[in-house]
């Protein structure tokens, strides 16, 4: 997979729309079709995408890609937006999230409006104007040669283990289970052992928190990378080094202000090109469960073009 370059062009298509009913718990679904209007304002005939599932709906991507489509728009949240970019990443097909999820943290650090119509109308616009902003993507390797494309942040540490924790439970339903889940996970909580190899250059530490980091955000609006940018083509690394469970409790709420990595057991990295590998991880990227450690995560420039 190679990033995009100036030079490459696109057939002419219709506009595809990969939309997730269930986003942000259903509260955007009467949106849908004012989402769809606004976007055939532009003049491009627009196609609404069906699918059954994850896999179907990136099964359903890549099929819009490959038939030739002006443009791919994912309607929902972070996750929908990971499904996305597993087609449009490295390929020369616009994209633009309509943010109508839970998190929203890819549309938010690459500048689009919050408000889902508000979105619609920046994107239409650039539809019209053919204009789009290349941005970086984060492409990650698993050991068995596995490769993903994400936007935001891939959770390595005790987020990744809560999120395991939370889908692995039957009872209770809704928000009050990942709530449980973290009360499950800090009972447990211990640092574990990483190896990290950024740009070559290897650091064994012990940890609770890991977060390697295309954009700043992640958990719907928690700057865990607080610095990094969408366009220096550099991945954002943050360590929450031998946090017992008082401290970790003290320092997750300064993490929506990005005032985390001042606490003396953090520190920051910035690499082209990141290795970790850990015993017992999955990772989370974009808030979707993804691979297990190790995996090899390297910055992509320019590997999207953004509707903006």
């Amino acid at each position: 997979m190679l990033a995009v370059t100036a030079d490459d062009r696109r057939t002419p298509g219709p506009v595809a729309v990969l939309a997730n009913p269930v986003a942000g718990r259903g509260r955007h679904r009467a949106l849908l079709p004012r989402v769809l209007d606004g976007l055939a304002a532009a003049g491009h005939p627009v196609e609404l995408l069906t699918a059954r599932g994850a896999g179907g709906a990136e099964a359903a991507c890549h099929a819009a890609v490959a038939a030739g489509v002006s443009a791919l728009v994912a309607v929902g949240g972070d996750g929908t937006v990971h499904r996305a970019l597993q087609a449009v990443g490295g390929t020369p097909v616009p994209f633009a999230p309509v943010p109508v999820g839970t998190g929203n943290d890819f549309a938010a650090d690459a500048g689009f409006p919050a408000d889902p119509l508000a979105a619609v109308a920046v994107i239409t616009d650039a539809l019209r104007a053919g204009r789009t902003r290349a941005v970086d993507l984060a492409r990650m390797t698993g050991g068995d040669g596995t490769q993903r494309w994400y936007g935001a942040v891939l959770a390595a540490g005790f987020d990744a283990i809560v999120n395991e924790r939370a889908n692995r439970m039957r009872w209770p339903r809704g928000p009050r289970r990942y709530d449980l889940a973290i009360l499950v996970e800090l009972a447990r909580l211990r640092p574990r052992r990483y190896t990290l190899r950024l740009d070559g250059v290897a650091h064994e530490m012990d940890a609770v928190l890991v977060a390697v980091g295309n954009g700043a955000r992640y958990g719907g609006g928690m700057r865990i990378c607080p610095a990094a940018d969408l366009t220096d083509g550099l991945l954002d690394v943050v360590v929450g080094g031998r946090f017992d469970r008082r401290t970790l409790i003290r320092v997750k709420p300064r993490i929506y202000a990005g005032t985390h990595v001042t606490h003396p057991l953090a520190s920051s990295f910035r690499a082209r090109t990141v290795e970790l590998a850990a015993e017992g991880i999955t990772t989370y990227a974009d808030g979707e469960r993804s691979l297990d450690l190790p995996v090899r995560i390297s910055a992509v420039p320019r590997a999207v073009r953004l509707l903006r």
